[in-house]
């Protein structure tokens, strides 16, 4: 047998550099670069490793950021793609939780790479070391256990292959996918071993595409075939799977109109006579309206969050069922409805086969039409608001969607944007909607807009930031401009947390402690706004930057931003309290049950009339 004397880091990094996956005959680079920060865990291992094997390097500003541009990446590559993160033992490591947590809720694979103790323990306890009193084998890393869906840690060199074999193997997986951590102590990281030459040899990992089971394929046919006011519901799996094509062949044929989650957005264009919007809490009047008369939903790669269901409030036949296709058993199971676990694909290929000749009533698709273009005309008006003296958020949009023209890549992640993206944002190209709601992470905004641009060049990325997130994590702007990477940065100024004020004041909290002010005589923060200049922070950090006072103004420069070649941020104060036209969704967030403020007891009262909506979808 033929061997390599090699390190265990450069081991690890000549094996990724061979890595690909395949679908449908197209070849991928599995792991396309590797995002570091050095410190004494790694820097003599994998540091060194990435230098020698000459690897693609990122240098990232913060662990949880690097993690972050690696999940958008995968996404953006429709999963057949991400990188990897490597830090050091200690703060470097379990800042990457949070990412870790991110890409498994979000089922994105991203491989991450911490530094870990001495495996011999010669030199226990080295610096940053938890001694944990149950079991010396723990370290800080454990942490990553219950955010990963493959953990490992290779105490010996000899461990590595079966731990990267693993690690690929859920990275490739449709349904299993997330984070992968492999733990790396320091000692082993720089130890050399004698390792078989066909493990640095190309791998192919086949990504398949899992056709139904001819018997529930037939139990779902029938019964959306008695359906008079059937339902799709186009989440994630339609855009990972690459069948937007499909799913519009589908709902054409069968006259099955189509509401959209959040990770489904842009599944279908929003000028589509059939694409009623966004559904549930963040939905459309359109999608909502239709889901509570709905007699069959067909659910298609979602895993039916809270949003999306309207905390189940948004169902309101009470004899309706559901047909859920996903790759995820678990997920297909959901709401005890016909499960169909196959690739979206696949599924909605054999579905039109399976329905050929049948249609839904004409009355349910011209409702449907209807319904969509009255959504569209509330839309127009919510670009067109004129609101003064500040603009509201929607004009901001109703800007950005202009200037984007249906292509690029609009992304965002927390706060209001997201709610009034999913609602007014009109989509064109499939994946020009990026918006992480999942973990609905701060500070994911600038992050994600760098791997979503590194994965898709030639796209322009719009990434749409509150202050609120700005503030939590704006270091990446660094990392975008040493890379000569572009992005256009909107960063709307509303001088604290719009969505959570509006939370706060729909449960009769007052925007207790959402607005960034000076402490005032009464003890509370209600004094003057701060003096937070993010433009100026923006700039600082080699951002070219665009200050705006009035919507004329703000689209003159996003379209100067358009035309520039380096990263350039729009600066725009907007109005907090001009609320998006509602879609009539609700989501369940609970109410204090006894209070002295009458503005809580109102809100209770409200709250435990629409608890009443809710259904256990059994």
């Amino acid at each position: 047998m033929t061997t390599i004397r090699l390190t265990t880091g450069q081991a690890l990094v000549r094996f990724l550099a061979a890595q690909r996956t395949e679908r449908d005959g197209t070849r991928h680079r599995l792991i396309e670069a590797c995002f570091g920060i050095f410190g004494h865990g790694n820097v003599a291992g994998a540091g060194q490793a990435l230098l020698q094997e000459d690897f693609p390097y990122l240098q990232g500003r913060n662990e949880q950021a690097m993690v972050h541009a690696a999940a958008a990446f995968a996404r953006t590559r429709n999963r057949m793609s991400t990188m990897a993160c490597t830090s050091s033992i200690g703060p470097g490591a379990t800042n990457m939780v949070t990412g870790a947590a991110l890409a498994t809720i979000n089922r994105l694979p991203v491989l991450l790479l911490p530094g870990d103790v001495f495996a011999t323990r010669v030199a226990d306890p080295v610096l940053q070391q938890l001694e944990y009193p149950g079991g010396w084998d723990v370290s800080v890393n454990d942490t990553f256990r219950p955010v990963s869906r493959f953990f490992d840690r290779v105490w010996r060199p000899e461990q590595l292959p079966s731990a990267l074999l693993g690690a690929m193997r859920v990275l490739t997986d449709p349904a299993e996918t997330g984070a992968v951590t492999i733990a790396l102590p320091q000692d082993v990281q720089a130890q050399a071993w004698d390792w078989p030459a066909e493990l640095f040899r190309e791998r192919v990992w086949h990504v398949p595409r899992t056709p139904p089971e001819p018997a529930a394929l037939a139990r779902a046919a029938a019964l959306i075939r008695g359906a008079q006011r059937p339902l799709i519901v186009a989440g994630g799996g339609v855009l990972y799977s690459e069948a937007t094509q499909a799913l519009r062949a589908f709902a054409e044929a069968a006259g099955i109109p189509v509401a959209q989650t959040q990770a489904g957005k842009s599944s279908m264009r929003s000028d589509d006579p059939l694409c009623l919007g966004a559904l549930g809490a963040t939905g459309t009047k359109a999608a909502n309206e239709l889901a509570g008369v709905a007699d069959v939903v067909i659910g298609v790669g979602t895993r039916w969050t809270d949003f999306t269901t309207a905390s189940r409030s948004v169902f309101g036949d009470p004899g309706v069922r559901f047909v859920n296709v996903n790759v995820a058993a678990s997920d297909a199971a959901k709401h005890a409805g016909v499960a169909v676990t196959a690739d979206a694909r696949a599924a909605l290929e054999a579905l039109t086969e399976a329905l050929a000749g049948w249609s839904a009533p004409a009355t349910h698709r011209g409702h449907a039409t209807r319904l969509a273009r009255q959504w569209q005309e509330t839309v127009q008006a919510a670009y067109r608001t004129r609101h003064e003296p500040l603009p509201a958020q929607s004009e901001v949009i109703g800007v950005v969607n202009e200037v984007a023209a249906g292509s690029g890549i609009v992304l965002t992640a927390a706060g209001s944007m997201p709610g009034d993206l999913h609602k007014l944002w009109r989509t064109g190209d499939p994946g020009s909607y990026h918006v992480e709601y999942g973990y609905s992470c701060m500070g994911y905004e600038i992050a994600g807009g760098l791997g979503a641009k590194l994965a898709a060049p030639d796209s322009e990325v719009y990434v749409l930031v509150g202050d609120g997130s700005y503030l939590m994590m704006a270091s990446e702007l660094v990392t975008a401009v040493q890379e000569g990477v572009k992005l256009i940065v909107v960063c709307v100024d509303n001088h604290g947390f719009a969505s959570i004020g509006n939370l706060s004041e729909s449960v009769g909290s007052q925007r207790f402690g959402t607005s960034y002010r000076f402490r005032g005589a009464s003890g509370h923060l209600d004094g003057e706004f701060l003096p937070v200049d993010l433009a100026a922070n923006a700039a600082s950090l080699g951002v070219d930057v665009l200050r705006t006072h009035t919507i004329d103004e703000f689209r003159e420069a996003l379209l100067k931003a358009r035309e520039a070649h380096r990263t350039t941020m729009v600066h725009i104060e907007t109005d907090p309290s001009v609320p998006a036209p509602s879609g009539d969704g609700w989501w369940d967030v609970p109410v204090a049950e006894v209070s002295e403020l009458e503005t809580t007891r109102s809100a209770r009262t409200a709250y435990e009339r629409e608890k009443q909506r809710q259904r256990p979808l059994l």
